[in-house]
């Protein structure tokens, strides 16, 4: 207990210390970015830093709309012991001749973006420009994720994890060796490790296809760990009679050990310390392949709200001391691929998934809000005639250097007919199937004072940090 005891009043005078710091001399926002599968983080973070650098394309942003921002630079990041997020190697990969999308990260790193600002009304006339720092600290959404794990057992998490998959045709191969396995025998360790390549080759798959709850993370991010004991557990089927010594027990005591070792030192170094967030979500991706890949978005998203407000959870209490994040967004990304005139509904449905996972999750203390975006535009609005209508679609580069007109389909007004086929368990839409395209990033030429064109990314900066600059 003194050990706990210590490190969480060593952790809260850090904090205080920090608070009356940044009060002060120069304010700092720490602002975490992650997202769920194939959401466009790494896009996100390089256009938001492009953009902030040359304010020309952002209106929204209330500082740089009033002039108030005399310049944004790039400093080094204040943890040395974290990997810098490579900005330059991004933006060089968009900004080619043949531009092509930059490579996601698959761990956490930082960027440290500061802005020389006067206030604003009277307090500019009197005060000089003070600096402001912007730490963004990027890390994979199936870190987040396994925060759920922090609440649950093994037998918990196994039952849970096995009836989600039963629907899924790329976890058939591990269901059935999970079935055939006998929990109660001995632990062979060549067994074990040949169950957590089948899971492991399950979540590998489950990514490329698109699907949210990607959990444990470190599955697909090993590093250092892989082939460890720590990352050596499945989940399995109830064993009536395991004893010590057991497979079950072992995968127990590994799924303990993985929450104990890897789960809680992220969120206490890392996670306790942000402000603000944004969780970029592919929610045309999920509308794409239909409703139990929306069904399992919300039930992801709910999921990843209980990683803002600790709850029951002895050991978040206790690390974030009843400090909470401020803001968080929920940015449904790739609003490009549909006309400006189908953006309010796809709000629309961001919102609703927000609303219905907040109320599973029962969080309160922060502000949340949830929008449409593009953190690059790589269309231009076009109409189709077709069958004697008119369809407002995009226009595209294709990864053949050809160009396609794309119409996605008609969402409804009401994001509840969608909501409720994906809660019935509805295989496909039944007013039809709304399409998905990966276009190719444009060639872009821009003035001095631009950054990349995009799709409200100057509103998610003045939700996620305006009120600080």
């Amino acid at each position: 207990m003194i050990g706990p005891l210590a490190d969480s009043l060593a952790r809260g005078v850090e904090q205080v210390a920090g608070t009356v710091s940044e009060t002060f001399f120069e304010p700092v926002v720490r602002l975490g970015v992650t997202g769920l599968a194939r959401s466009g983080k790494t896009v996100f973070i390089t256009s938001l830093v492009a953009n902030l650098i040359d304010r020309a394309r952002m209106p929204q942003l209330s500082a740089a709309a009033q002039g108030r921002i005399s310049a944004a630079y790039l400093q080094p990041q204040p943890d040395d012991t974290l990997p810098r997020f490579d900005y330059e190697t991004h933006l060089g990969r968009l900004m080619a001749n043949e531009p092509s999308w930059p490579e996601s990260t698959r761990a956490i790193s930082e960027l440290r973006l500061s802005f020389n600002v006067r206030a604003g009304g009277f307090l500019g006339s009197v005060q000089g420009p003070r600096r402001v720092h912007l730490d963004i600290v990027d890390y994979p959404g199936e870190w987040l994720l396994d925060l759920a794990l922090l609440d649950k057992d093994y037998a918990g998490w196994s039952q849970e994890t096995l009836a989600r998959l039963e629907h899924r045709d790329c976890a058939q191969a591990y269901l059935a060796a999970a079935r055939a396995e006998d929990g109660a025998a001995k632990l062979d360790e060549p067994r074990a490790r040949a169950l957590t390549d089948l899971f492991t080759a399950y979540l590998e798959a489950a990514r490329v296809e698109g699907w949210s709850d990607l959990s444990p993370g470190r599955f697909l991010l090993p590093g250092d760990l892989a082939g460890s004991p720590v990352l050596t557990f499945a989940p399995l089927p109830p064993a009536e009679s395991a004893g010590r010594g057991s497979l079950w027990q072992e995968m127990s005591r590994r799924f303990e050990a993985y929450k104990s070792r890897v789960v809680k030192p992220f969120f206490r170094d890392h996670f306790a310390r942000i402000d603000r967030q944004v969780v970029l979500v592919d929610a045309l991706g999920a509308l794409h392949r239909g409703p139990r890949a929306v069904e399992d978005l919300r039930r992801t998203m709910a999921e990843i709200l209980s990683a803002f407000r600790p709850g029951r959870n002895a050991f978040l209490t206790r690390v974030l001391l009843g400090k909470r994040v401020e803001k968080i967004l929920f940015a449904a990304t790739k609003a490009d691929h549909l006309h400006h005139t189908q953006h309010g509904q796809l709000t629309r449905i961001m919102q609703a998934l927000t609303r219905d996972a907040a109320e599973r999750a029962r969080f309160a203390g922060a502000q949340t809000e949830a929008m449409s975006l593009a953190s690059l535009r790589a269309t231009t609005e076009e109409t189709i005639a077709h069958e004697g209508r008119d369809l407002r679609g995009v226009r595209g580069r294709l990864a053949n250097g050809r160009t396609a007109v794309v119409w996605p389909g008609e969402f409804p007004d009401d994001p509840a007919r969608l909501l409720s086929s994906a809660r019935e368990g509805q295989q496909s839409w039944l007013d039809g199937d709304f399409g998905g395209t990966r276009f190719e990033p444009p060639r872009l030429s821009l003035r001095p004072d631009e950054g990349p064109p995009h799709i409200r990314l100057d509103r998610a900066a003045q939700f996620l940090f305006g009120d600080r600059l």
